[in-house]
């Protein structure tokens, strides 16, 4: 079966961790390689905490959620992304479930690596930019 975007299989959205869960959240993936601070696994309900397809340590460290270095950061995480078996693991949870929302802890909802993740899955593993 194809997991590609092209075939239709699934829609992704991304969603603060700390935000209440919704009915309509479909398949709940913690994209974050760390456990976000405050937040029990009860609250967070998840349905699969997805650490390797976070970005790198050495890369989050590098990245620092600064926004000047977000450019690079993203070209980056993109390269990690090519190679990574993990995004295949979203590709086929999204043709099971038909929406995977994308958890993610970072304050900020624009600068982060999971809006870069969620790009790079709709756009069938390319950059939107």
């Amino acid at each position: 079966m194809d997991n590609s975007p092209e075939s239709g299989a699934g829609n992704f959205v991304i969603k603060r961790v700390y935000d209440a869960p919704a009915d309509d959240d479909g398949c709940r993936v913690l994209v974050d390689r760390l456990w976000p601070r405050g937040v029990s696994k009860e609250r967070a309900r998840l349905d699969l905490w997805l650490k390797d397809v976070a970005p790198s340590p050495p890369l989050r460290t590098e990245f620092g959620h600064m926004q000047e270095r977000f450019a690079a950061f993203r070209a980056a995480y993109e390269a990690e992304l090519e190679t990574n078996p993990a995004v295949q693991t979203l590709y086929a949870l999204a043709a099971e479930h038909g929406k995977v929302t994308l958890l993610f802890g970072a304050r900020d909802p624009e600068t982060n690596h999971a809006r870069v993740l969620k790009e790079f899955l709709q756009h069938g593993g390319h950059s939107g930019n």
